[in-house]
Order: structure tokens, then sequence, then C-alpha cells
């Protein structure tokens, strides 16, 4: 039998994900600094091509800053369908090569392959057919770490960034390892890294050199001895297999604050649809509904309830959050942003004691879920929502 390979994990992640997905829909696009996201006064950064990060545009980043680095960006908003279709199409390239596949985002994920060489060869072919069978069948770039573990594996993909490979052989760790700044360690941010930088340990190198007791004075002893062990290289956690979702929510926030009840009433109409449709599509029902509200001020308030039978529908979503927003404290209010999270997943056949009145209305969403399916998102939709894109 075949022993197991001493780097059996891959790290791999799409490059510039949400605007290479846009650039494919778009040829016209190629080379151009392409930015998704929203282009209005709040909006934010999702995703830049390599040509927009030239001019240090980055995720997360507000837009009006975004178009200030560079005027002539290209800014589209997001089309979060294409995103979860071409990431559908990852996930079955990744599947193809072994069962031990845990995505962490839609467009980056972990890969045991320590079961699958006697089919693809050493951890390295894996890593190269990856890249081969990602840019045929995703039709985007990835990045692949290859290592003998995910800490490490997650490092090489960094490095081998925009559509590279790197591998971290098991007697090369302390080489590949401490040349790094000690900011590239997981859990060091702005605050840890500059208290590490007082102590003189500014690389990977210089930390894992640091004595435990200097550094438990410093971070406290859990700290101290996870950082420790990241710089050694040390990371003993498992590839885990898909894991159900614990929620699913919908939020926007809005471009001018709203205060008419009747507008922010169809907003959470329109949320609880997103939320029921992902429900549906994803064949679970939910337990609590909680809404979520975030007023001009900033200030966020967020009510839940439980209800007595679990539900897919949007249109149980919606009377729970609705009522949720009545029952709030205050008089008229600005509201900036708004959400619906379902939780206390279940299922879709584990409860099944729906009023008929509620089966009946089922029937009526999962009809508009093929609609949507066969003509586009937004094809049917409630009327009280017909007028809602035209608002200001």
């Amino acid at each position: 039998m075949k022993s197991r390979p001493p780097e059996p994990i891959l790290h791999v992640d799409l490059d510039a994900f949400y605007a290479s997905v846009e650039v494919l829909k778009d040829p016209g696009l190629v080379g151009k600094p392409v930015v998704v996201g929203g282009a209005g006064s709040r909006g934010v950064v999702m995703s830049a091509s390599y040509e927009a990060r030239r001019y240090g545009i980055r995720s997360a980043m507000p837009a009006v800053r975004a178009r200030r680095l560079c005027p002539v960006a290209v800014f589209v908003p997001p089309d979060l369908e294409a995103y979860k279709a071409h990431s559908n199409r990852f996930r079955e390239v990744l599947l193809s090569f072994s069962p031990l596949f845990e995505p962490i985002s839609l467009d980056e994920a972990f890969l045991d392959v320590g079961g699958a060489t006697r089919l693809f060869g050493p951890p390295a072919e894996i890593g190269a057919r990856v890249r081969e069978d990602v840019a045929r069948e995703v039709g985007v770039n990835c990045s692949v770490g290859v290592a003998p573990n995910k800490f490490l594996a997650k490092l090489a993909s960094e490095q081998a960034k925009p559509d590279g490979l790197v591998v971290v052989p098991a007697g090369g760790v302390s080489g590949f390892l401490e040349p790094l700044p000690v900011r590239a360690i997981w859990g060091v941010g702005e605050k840890t890294g500059e208290l590490l930088s007082r102590l003189g340990a500014k690389t990977v190198g210089e930390l894992a050199g640091t004595p435990e007791a200097v550094l438990e004075r410093l971070l406290g002893e859990l700290q101290a001895r996870h950082l420790l062990a990241l710089a050694r290289g040390e990371d003993d956690r498992a590839v885990v297999p898909y894991e159900p979702p614990k929620s699913v929510s919908h939020e926007e926030t809005f471009g001018k604050d709203l205060d008419d009840e009747d507008a922010i009433l169809r907003e959470l109409l329109a949320l609880s649809g997103k939320v029921g449709a992902r429900l549906r599509e994803d064949g679970y029902r939910a337990r609590t509904v909680t809404l979520k509200v975030r007023l001009a001020n900033f200030t966020t308030l967020t009510r839940s309830r439980t209800l007595r039978d679990a539900t897919d529908l949007a249109s149980d979503l919606y009377h729970v959050a609705a009522d949720l927003y009545r029952g709030l404290p205050g008089a008229k209010r600005r509201i900036r942003l708004l959400g619906v999270q379902a939780t206390g997943l279940v299922q879709g056949g584990a409860d099944q004691l729906a009023m008929l009145q509620g089966e009946r209305w089922g029937d009526v969403e999962r009809a508009l879920d093929g609609i949507e399916r066969r003509f586009g998102r937004g094809a049917a939709r409630p009327a009280a929502l017909l007028d809602r894109d035209r608002r200001p």
C-alpha cells in the first residue's frame, strides 16, 4: 500500500475571482482596471483585477478612495449568481481529485490529496493538474500552495499569486518560513505585529527564536504557544469536508437612508425573498428569524424570534421580520442598513408540519423559483416590489 506523502495538503485560491468572472462575461474588460463593488459614496470594493491593484486598490477599500487612486477604473456591480455558478464548477474540479475538500469561501478551498497519489501522482503534479483543470473548466486562473499542513499551504498559495504553484517540502519548512514577515502568521494583526517588532521579532524566523516565557509575558500563555507553533510550521488541523451552513442571510446598505415605513417594509420583503430562495435551493428550513437594523447614526439593533415550525418560505420570514421591525423602540427612524437572517437550520425534509395554507403558498414560491431559474433573477416577483428598482 502506498504511504501517505509528506506534503498532502493543497490550498487553491482563485485569482481576483469576482473581477475575473466579470472579465469572462465581458471580454471588452480584458486588460482594464476592473473593480467589483458599488461605485457610490458608500460603495466598497469587493474585488479588483490585478490591473486595478497596481494602482493600490484593494478589497474592502471604500469606492471613493479607489476612484481617487484610479480615475479610469471600470466599476461593475456584483453578480453573485454568476460567482456562485463559477464557484460550483470550481468545487466540482476539486472534488474530482479528492473527496477531502474544505471550502473556505466561494473562491478558495483546502484539498487533502494524501489518498489520491496512486491515481494522480505526487501532490505537486496534482496541484499542476488542478490549475490546468480550473483554467479550462472555470475559465479563471488560480494559485496553488502544496505543503505538509493547512497553514503552510495557505502561505504557499499567497506566495504563488498570481497564477502560480509553490511547493513547501517537508524538509524545507524552516527555509520557507524564516524570511517571511511576522505579519504573515495567522493571528498577527497590526497591534500584535507592533508588539513583536519591539521585541526584535520582525520575521517568522526571529519569532521562532523568541523564548516562550518572553512571549507569554507579552501576549499571554495561549497566544504565545499558538504563535510559536505556527512560527515552527506546526498545524495539526485536518481538512474538514463540507459542513452544513449555520445560517442564511442577506443584508443591504442603502445609498440614501430610508425613513419611509412602506419603503422599509418593501426592502424587508425583498431580503426575505432572497433568504427564502437560498433556503429552498440548499434544501433547508429555518426555525429562527433575525432582523438587523443599522440606523443613520451607526447604532445597530437586532431582534430575533423562533418559530413553532421551521420554514423555507419568504412569506413567513417577511411576516416575522416586519413584526420585529414594528416592535422596535422609538419613533420615526432613518435606516442605513437592513438585514434578514435565518438560523436554526434543519434539512428540508426534516420538518413537514407546515399548515396547508403554508404549503399552498410554498407551491407559489417554488413556482417562482422555477421561473427565475429559466428566465433569470427578478423575472418574477411580488407586486409590492415592482417599482422597487426605480427608487432613488
